[in-house]
């Protein structure tokens, strides 16, 4: 088959191991039942907030993965390091189920679903860009979407579990299947070619005003002031995001007294605006540029942070407008940093690249949530998390200007190089 045509099988066969890996944002909906459950068998009282630590390792492991996965990528092909990440993000879950204690939670759940996240995650994406650099944005969106919307189909299907059979056999029966479907798809994968033309399509040397800029290995792009700029840029962007969406759940019951039933409810909600964010922005991005589309959502996210802030028992409708601008906001984000990267340090070695600027989405992961979790034990509520959450989304907002400003300054160097040399 036509490698124009069997792209979309390869995109498709990506998407749902995407949306597979993307249970890892579901998480608050275990965290309860996973903390009254351990809390019986361990004599002492444990809280979702006492399990965020879970969440937050498995966010900061990916990052490792990502980059050895791929460097295996780039020289091997995408399918064995997909596979493998399979059995071990199948295979953590399934031990999470033998979970007797916070320690062992943390190795199942936390280091081996996390590490096997990251290996899956940065092929998934990284492969299918480099298979549609005519739709670069809106790829990124949709594989980055398949994963977001895990956690709008997950959280009813795993509250259904968890009533039923209990929370450690939800790990079992949701692992299981995972772990099928995961390493299933992977033999629908295949590597890019160098130098992967779509037929129909011509490059361009210009795509909307980005200039089309050379390759870089990891040692180039760690030598671009502009990385450091733009890793910062994700840092601000994903804080909140990620703060929120491990504590969903329990933002939802404690600041504003809804149900645990209604909470898995914001759960979702949560992910289908961060879902929609991800395919929106993307295509948005191709049309705008990627940096003004961030722009926007480094605004969107310091709004609805506003609207968290000022929200309560008696401002329900708020509490949900800013949760989904959250998502929205997120979701944005995580959809065009993929092709932001490859328009920024090329294609070839994005596996990598993208696995390294993914460093900065794990420290997010980790600082956002602690940051909630010690605000909430010292203050008794959320809203001076809200606070810091929006400075760091006027900080993305601001760094947007300094990107332009640095590749304004980037080509302009470049150019003077070109006349010394002509």
């Amino acid at each position: 088959m036509e490698l124009t045509k069997k792209r979309w099988i390869i995109l498709i066969a990506s998407c749902f191991i995407n949306l597979c890996i993307g249970s890892i944002y579901a998480w608050s909906v275990f965290a309860a039942p996973m903390a009254a459950y351990l809390s019986g068998l361990t004599g002492r009282t444990l809280t979702p907030g006492d399990l965020a630590i879970v969440f937050t390792i498995c966010n900061s492991v990916g990052p490792i993965t990502m980059i050895s996965g791929g460097w295996i990528n780039d020289r091997f092909g995408p399918k064995n390091v997909i596979l493998v990440g399979g059995i071990l993000f199948g295979g953590g879950m399934i031990l999470s189920g033998f979970a007797t204690s916070v320690g062992f939670l943390v190795f199942a759940y936390g280091i081996v679903l996390g590490l096997g996240t990251g290996m899956i995650y940065g092929c998934t994406i990284s492969n299918s860009i480099k298979f549609f650099p005519d739709k670069r944005g809106l790829v990124g969106g949709v594989t980055t979407a398949a994963y977001g919307l895990s956690s709008v189909i997950i959280p009813p299907v795993a509250n259904a579990f968890i009533s039923n059979s209990g929370v450690t056999s939800a790990f079992f029966i949701i692992g299981s299947a995972f772990l099928l479907i995961i390493c299933v798809a992977s033999f629908f994968i295949e590597k890019c070619p160098v130098d992967f033309v779509p037929t129909g399509w011509t490059p361009k040397a210009a795509n909307l005003g980005r200039a089309v800029r050379e390759d870089k290995n990891w040692k180039g792009m760690l030598a671009s002031p502009i990385f450091y700029v733009m890793i910062l840029l994700l840092i601000s962007g994903a804080f909140a995001g990620l703060m929120c969406t491990s504590q969903a759940s329990p933002i939802a019951q404690k600041m504003v007294g809804l149900s645990a039933a209604a909470a898995t409810t914001v759960v979702s909600i949560l992910a289908l605006f961060n879902t929609g964010g991800r395919i929106l922005a993307g295509y948005i991005s191709d049309k705008i540029g990627r940096i003004n589309t961030l722009a926007i959502t480094s605004l969107l996210s310091v709004a609805g942070l506003t609207m968290l802030y000022f929200s309560g028992e008696s401002s329900v409708g708020t509490f949900y407008i800013g949760i989904s601008m959250i998502g929205l906001s997120f979701g944005s984000l995580m959809g065009v940093f993929p092709g932001f990267t490859a328009d920024q340090f090329g294609a070839k070695n994005n596996s990598v690249n993208y696995g390294i600027m993914f460093i900065g989405f794990a420290l997010a992961g980790y600082f956002g949530p602690s940051i909630m979790r010690n605000v909430y034990s010292a203050d008794g509520s959320y809203q001076r998390a809200f606070v810091i959450a929006a400075i760091c989304g006027l900080t993305g907002f601001v760094l947007t200007f300094v990107y332009k400003w640095a590749i304004k300054y980037q080509n302009k160097g470049t150019s003077n190089n070109s006349k010394l040399t002509v």
